[in-house]
């Protein structure tokens, strides 16, 4: 199964990207996974299950305890992984 994630983290600061949005942003690309867009306002990014899952456990804990007070972040099936 792949999966595709979307997040954010907050407080937004438009001027400069606060630390928990830094550590949110290296533990995706850090984990080997597809399709990976960041971005001001929005991150993205796919893979296989097990992956995705593993930065989405990852991205919780670093972010939170980089100072971020609110994670929103989605899961989405994206189809079956090729063998």
């Amino acid at each position: 199964m792949r999966l595709r994630v979307e997040f954010t983290t907050e407080p937004f600061d438009l001027e400069e990207a606060p630390d928990h949005a830094v550590a949110a942003r290296e533990v995706i690309q850090k984990a080997q996974l597809e399709a990976v867009d960041v971005g001001p306002f929005g991150n993205t990014a796919e893979g296989e299950a097990d992956r995705v899952l593993s930065a989405v456990g990852a991205l919780l804990r670093d972010s939170l305890e980089a100072g971020a007070t609110r994670v929103t972040l989605q899961v989405n099936v994206i189809g079956e992984e090729t063998p």
